[in-house]
């Protein structure tokens, strides 16, 4: 019963987040112009290339991931490792981070290849994927370093003016958001403390964390780092052109809005649905966008973009089974 509690828990404060969060940024939204927006104002043909690099992103981390499990002397099949990534954020959809251990449950199921070793490597992944935020945002912010202050200055966060946090509703969120990746990471603690009890699958995990330094084609694994990552930047910057409002806005804006929508999504809500939004929302205006417009570019963009998310995930079950109806 204690468990069934906390997996329900898992599940409904994510949701209730979401929920709360979202619920602020829209409590005065007109929803009417969303619908004329998607029936009339809107370049359904950028939104269509965007999504191509929403696909791309994957399929290059599930090529890269294959090669961090080379060392550890796991073949499996390049289809497989894409298709464990497509329904792996899907997952999170549903559970936020339970994606990551259900691609390496895939690779078990279907590959023979070692859980814990697989798990592993998704960790190194994970730490690579985090050194290349920094490196963006650290160039972003010393470009756009006025922006990210008047941003900091309108959520109440300046540093300057830190009496009159308790005062600022957008501060409020922002703690919300701090405190569910604090709930995550605890949970994550947890999690290795079971791991550090059970040697043998310390050992597993470790060697999988240290599988990088084995990888054989290095300029290769780099290559598909930075293709990730690009392909990240523009599913998000091309949807800029979808509308008549948002199609002025520089590459530098799309890089700023690109690296708080990111940190936003660290936050454990389905696909950063609620901080995502107010991120996005609160730098678009930054821009001079107005804020109904820039409301309605981030409930359509997410909504399309999570819509993908789920659609690949679908797909990625379906090839899997066929894939391997054999086994």
């Amino acid at each position: 019963m204690k468990k069934l509690i906390k997996k329900t828990l898992k599940i409904i404060l994510p949701l209730v987040l979401s929920g709360f969060i979202l619920y602020w940024v829209y409590r005065d939204f007109d929803f009417a112009r969303v619908k004329e927006v998607l029936l009339h104002g809107m370049n359904w043909g950028w939104m269509l290339f965007s999504l191509v690099f929403g696909v791309m992103s994957h399929v290059f981390r599930g090529w890269r991931w294959k090669q961090t499990l080379e060392p550890l002397e796991a073949y499996p099949k390049t289809g497989d490792c894409v298709d464990a990534v497509f329904v792996s954020y899907a997952t999170n959809l549903v559970i936020p981070r339970l994606g990551e251990v259900s691609r390496c449950g895939i690779l078990s199921r279907y590959d023979n290849v070692s859980f814990s070793k697989s798990l592993g490597t998704v960790v190194t992944e994970r730490l690579v994927d985090t050194l290349c935020m920094l490196i963006i945002t650290g160039l972003t912010f010393l470009v756009q370093m006025p922006v990210f202050m008047t941003f900091f200055e309108q959520t109440g966060t300046k540093i300057p003016t830190l009496m009159h946090l308790f005062t600022s509703v957008w501060f409020y969120i922002v703690l919300l958001c701090i405190v569910g990746v604090i709930v995550l990471l605890y949970y994550l603690m947890r999690a290795l403390s079971f791991f550090e009890r059970v040697r043998g699958i310390v050992l597993n995990v470790w060697s999988g964390v240290t599988s990088l330094r084995d990888v054989k084609n290095v300029p290769l694994f780099i290559l598909y780092t930075i293709l990730i990552w690009v392909c990240y930047f523009f599913h998000f910057y091309i949807t800029f052109y979808c509308f008549s409002f948002t199609s002025h806005l520089s590459f530098l804006a799309a890089l700023v809005m690109f690296v708080g929508g990111t940190f936003a999504v660290i936050v454990p809500t389905p696909n950063g649905a609620g901080p995502w939004h107010f991120a996005v929302i609160t730098m678009m205006m930054l821009y001079g966008v107005d804020a109904t417009d820039a409301g309605i570019f981030a409930l359509i963009v997410h909504s399309i973009q999570t819509l993908l998310v789920v659609v690949l995930g679908v797909w990625g079950w379906l090839h899997l089974s066929w894939s391997n109806r054999a086994k």
